[in-house]
């Protein structure tokens, strides 16, 4: 049994990022631990201290509390004042309406709560949910949560890591890393202590909670549990996230406040000019300021937001793009930067054989991915395999000196094993050498498995004349000092020229590939089994291995259009900088500019790095707390920012940025979680695709607002004239909400269904602090309300004239107004282009149907007894009706030629969004 000599309680802890410092011997003095572990009662005492191994579940806000902050929202404090006039006014049907839509906007939100927490536990999923220890010197199996520091854990193949340990014993270890520090392969580990600024993927000696043993086994003295874990920092930095509000939210927010005391302003104004200038009586003036204001407030614009970004929800999810949070489709439209991890994103996450160097050739690769098809091609020109004895040969040894497995399933192609190892067996395939194949002809006897200390594989087979063989792969450097020989373009085996092997695999690592050498020798092992002995020389040299996460050929063409719509597009990921560097350039990112390090950023403060960050494309071995701060950067110079990820790495960054997207496939469920948008395809083109979506949701936005605000201003306008002027009221409060609710809401509801206008991946991406009303939206508004308001105070006052009811007048009025709706419609599909062609007039079927079912609304409200009785409508006559018509047909003409004017100002006839 292990002597505790004393107890941890009486030195204070080392600091958590400096274990990787210690050499095993100092880690295990440090925690008091031998090779016979901790006794149970020292355990017991350690989990007093130190807590159990999991993850703390963070506070969480009540679900009375979720659902109350859910109506905190601008845009329901507008219905809800809309709900208090109409209940004012006795309108108890409008109220209910209101105040519904109020409640499900609530419990929509409410449901989309959580995405913290929902994080949070998917983080505290990865954790293992067993463990193998060493305890009173005997092998238990317990619950990961019971381990405390100082506990020596057990690590075999497929095993997830339970806790952070420092390695004291390996044996071919190597432990896929790449949700943590998003490193493509998986990772060597060695009991060697590294520098205290080595950054966290480079950390041989550790093993970190929630990764996963890949191959070979370990043993680990456990240095961090629950929230102490590099796993825990991910999980507190994420709760201590605010999630941004959208730039939709914070226009409509601003644009809500100003309309509100717009209108707050232009009826007190009304009311003190009705009772102190022209001496109305104050009750009077009361109820005809309440109608101004009901005629102001725009009460269908909440909900008619709700059905685009719903619309756009649904076109994205046609598209592979999931929704998560209803904003982010329009916050994707407006996004200037997006900010990608490399492997699985903008590549395949499938390492893959690109090059075949052999004495005197060199053989370039097809095909993509795990699947066994592809050629080979020597200076452009596709090749048989088996004219070419080393590239045979050397196909041969990289399936026969292998421990992986290549299957299908349902149409896809898998490794089981190390990636770089079914690289190798897809390259067999493409040859037409198979594992099938491998095992039948050249039956394996023996191998010596791959160790980091050593730095190759070794197999040991008999060919079909019962001879032997021992094939070897590896480390280019360490293959190299076995041969003797070479094999040349003849089949023959010649002298090996080191530097000419040195200088072929430098200029191919330099374009980002991973380099292993193949060799072999015809011979038994020396003593019957395979030992180091048979692998120290006499071999020869057949080829060098270029290997590569290739990236998605869908990924070159989506970089590209967003380039062309203004939108940067910068790499941030945990790999090497020189695969970073090559991996950008096939891209077009970053070409011609520096490459970043996650310790070069570390260096940095905050002011260096925000002037880094716009210049710089390229982040290389990013940490967690990198990623964060290079959003938070883009951030503060005014950039909104979509980051993609698929890691426990990126979900802190995911949920910082103003559209957080994950990859549904191969992406960890943290990230999903974290993330405001997932990829179903896990592919980066389909980000182009959504923000393209996410342009179109917010030109209808504002082709909603142009055409609803006229209509509210115009109705506005009528009321104030009539105060002004001692005019009777031409629009009764009743009307006024019926033209808001029932016409305005109808018709402009088929805007939500315009589609994308040309050229629209062509534009620069707009200002993010762009006003929602721009002055040339302010001109169009007040311009189509004067428009709006002539025609219909001007029937009403022509028919008064000629001795018409007051009721008959009113309805014309009504009447009017809708009608310069329905024509107005049709000038706001588009906001500079011309309508008055074939696509404008029919282009969005769901305009015509829109009026198809407006006409009969209005019919029945001018001429069914019981709507005149509520409304206090009256019948129209065949030449009263045209006079409504002209009425709208001076809206759509003016609107038209006001927009020649201004194409023929700004030389344009595109259909320009303003």
């Amino acid at each position: 049994m292990a002597r505790h000599i004393r107890s941890p309680f009486d030195a204070p802890d080392p600091q958590p990022a400096s274990w990787h410092t210690l050499s095993h011997a100092e880690a295990g003095q440090t925690l008091q631990t031998g090779t016979e572990g901790l006794s149970n009662a020292e355990a017991a005492r350690r989990m007093v201290r130190y807590g159990p191994n999991r993850l703390a579940p963070p506070q969480r806000r009540g679900p009375l509390r979720r659902l109350l902050m859910q109506f905190h929202n601008i845009l329901l404090y507008v219905m809800l004042g809309a709900a208090v006039i109409t209940a004012f006014l006795g309108h108890w049907i409008d109220t209910g309406v209101l105040l519904a839509a109020v409640v499900i906007n609530a419990i929509l939100g409410f449901i989309q709560e959580g995405k913290a927490e929902a994080a949070l536990d998917a983080i505290r999923a990865m954790l293992s949910p067993h463990a193998t220890v060493i305890r009173d010197g005997r092998q238990r199996e317990i619950e990961a949560a019971g381990l405390v520091p100082g506990d020596r854990v057990i690590l075999v193949s497929g095993d997830r890591v339970p806790a952070d340990l420092r390695l004291v014993s390996v044996k071919g270890l190597r432990i896929e890393e790449a949700a943590l520090t998003g490193e493509s392969l998986p990772v060597e580990k060695c009991t060697d202590a590294v520098d205290a600024d080595t950054p966290l993927g480079d950390r041989c000696g550790m093993a970190y909670s929630g990764t996963v043993v890949v191959n070979g086994q370990g043993t680990g003295l456990v240095v961090a549990t629950g929230g102490a874990t590099e796993l825990g920092r991910i999980n507190q930095m994420l709760a201590g996230i605010r999630t941004l509000s959208t730039p939709l939210l914070r226009q409509i927010d601003r644009f809500g406040r100003v309309l509100a005391l717009a209108i707050l302003a232009m009826s007190a104004a009304t009311f003190v000019i009705g009772v102190l200038w022209r001496g109305h009586a104050a009750a009077e003036m009361f109820m005809m300021v309440v109608a101004l204001a009901a005629s102001a407030i725009p009460e269908g614009l909440p909900a008619i937001m709700t059905v685009t970004l719903a619309l756009g929800v649904q076109r994205m999810a046609r598209r592979k793009a999931i929704i998560r949070r209803l904003p982010a489709v329009e916050t994707l439209g407006s996004v200037t930067m997006i900010c990608s991890d490399k492997t699985g994103t903008l590549t395949r996450n499938e390492m893959t054989v690109q090059r075949v160097i052999c004495a005197g050739h060199v053989f370039e690769v097809g095909g993509l991915g795990y699947g066994p098809t592809g050629d080979f091609c020597l200076d452009g020109h596709v090749v048989d395999v088996d004219r070419y004895p080393a590239l045979a040969l050397a196909t041969r040894a990289a399936v026969l000196c292998n421990d992986a497995r290549l299957r299908e399933d349902d149409g896809l192609w898998r490794v089981e094993g190390d990636p770089t190892e079914g690289a190798l067996l897809v390259l067999g395939g493409k040859a037409g050498f198979t594992r099938h194949v491998a095992g039948a002809a050249w039956p394996r006897l023996d191998a010596i498995p791959f160790e980091s200390q050593h730095r190759f594989m070794a197999t040991h087979h008999h060919d079909s004349d019962g001879e032997s063989w021992i094939f070897v792969k590896g480390a280019p450097e360490r293959i190299l000092d076995m041969c003797d020989l070479q094999m040349n373009a003849e089949g023959q085996n010649v002298p090996l020229d080191p530097a000419g092997w040195h200088r072929m695999g430098a200029a191919t690592a330099a374009q980002g590939m991973r380099l292993l050498a193949l060799a072999y020798k015809r011979a038994a092992p020396a003593h019957g089994r395979l030992d180091f002995a048979d692998a120290e020389a006499g071999y020869t040299l057949l080829a060098l291995v270029g290997l590569v996460d290739p990236p998605r050929d869908e990924a070159v063409r989506a970089v590209h259009e967003c380039h062309r719509a203004g939108i940067q597009v910068k790499m941030i990921t945990g790999d090497h900088v020189e695969t970073a560097r090559a991996i950008g350039a096939q891209l077009a990112i970053g070409v011609g500019k520096p490459a970043v390090t996650g310790a070069e950023v570390a260096t940095m403060d905050d002011a260096d790095l925000r002037r880094t960050v716009m210049v710089v494309d390229v982040f290389a071995r990013a940490s967690p707390e990198h990623k964060l701060r290079l959003v938070q950067a883009l951030q503060h110079d005014g950039q909104v920012v979509a980051m993609t990820g698929d890691g426990v790495n990126d979900a802190p960054a995911l949920k910082r940025a103003d559209v957080g997207v994950a990859m549904g496939m191969k992406g960890t469920e943290a990230a999903k979680e974290a993330a405001d948008v997932v990829l179903a395809d896990d592919n980066f083109a389909t980000i182009a695709t959504a923000v393209r979506e996410g342009r179109a949701v917010y030109d209808n936005l504002k082709k909603f607002v142009l055409f609803m605000l006229p209509t509210n201003g115009g109705e506005a306008l009528v009321v104030i004239a009539a105060i002004l002027f001692e005019l009777t009221l031409p629009l009764t409060p009743a009307q006024v909400l019926w033209i808001n609710m029932v016409t305005s809401s109808t018709l402009g509801l088929a805007l939500a269904f315009e589609p994308a206008e040309r050229g629209l991946m062509a534009r620069r991406p707009r200002p993010p602090g762009e006003a929602l009303l721009s002055g040339f939206f302010i001109w169009r508004v007040l311009m189509v309300s004067v428009l709006m308001m002539t025609g219909a105070l001007g029937l009403f006052l022509w028919e008064l004239r000629d001795g018409t009811s007051i009721d008959t007048a009113r309805t014309m009025a009504v009447n009017a107004v809708v009608a310069a709706e329905m024509f107005y419609l049709f000038n706001s599909r588009y906001i500079l282009a011309p309508v008055v062609n074939r696509e404008g007039l029919t282009g969005n079927p769901y305009v015509l149907m829109a009026i198809a079912a407006c006409i009969p609304l209005q019919i029945a409200y001018t001429h069914v007894p019981f709507m005149q009785a509520i409304f206090g409508s009256t019948d129209l006559s065949a030449l009263e009706w045209l006079k409504v018509l002209g009425a709208g047909m001076l809206v759509f003409t003016i609107a038209e030629l006001e927009k020649a004017v201004i194409r023929r100002l700004r030389g344009t006839s595109r259909p320009a969004s303003a």
